[in-house]
């Protein structure tokens, strides 16, 4: 279990340096490309765009999604799945079954002592 764990760590760090290095070559090559062109500023190099990359997470927030937004959809859905009629309930239960085979149990109103489950 231990290997498993510090393979997946380095899978992580790869690929997370492997974004970065990405990231910073499209930022480099657009910068070099584009603001010499229309403002006259200088090349950068890659380090400057890892630079770049940095300063913009820093003054604009996370690249992608975060813990908050997955709890925000949950909420809105919460809010959805309580605002529908039983009927609408169940259609939609039945819909999704379907596709995402048997999830919709975790959505229905909770049963009281002696009723039978989902």
């Amino acid at each position: 279990m231990k290997w498993y764990r510090v393979a997946r760590g380095l899978k992580f760090v790869l690929f997370a340096a492997l974004a970065v290095a990405v990231f910073s070559f499209a930022v480099m090559s657009l910068w070099n490309w584009l603001m010499p062109a229309i403002f006259g500023a200088n090349p950068i190099t890659f380090r400057q765009a890892v630079g770049l990359l940095l300063l913009s997470r820093i003054l604009f927030g996370r690249f992608g999604g975060g813990p908050g937004r997955r709890i925000d959809w949950r909420r809105r859905m919460m809010e959805r799945w309580n605002k529908m009629t039983p009927e609408e309930r169940e259609r939609f239960s039945k819909g999704m079954t379907g596709r995402c085979g048997g999830w919709e149990a975790r959505w229905r109103e909770p049963r009281g002592p002696g009723e039978p489950a989902a």
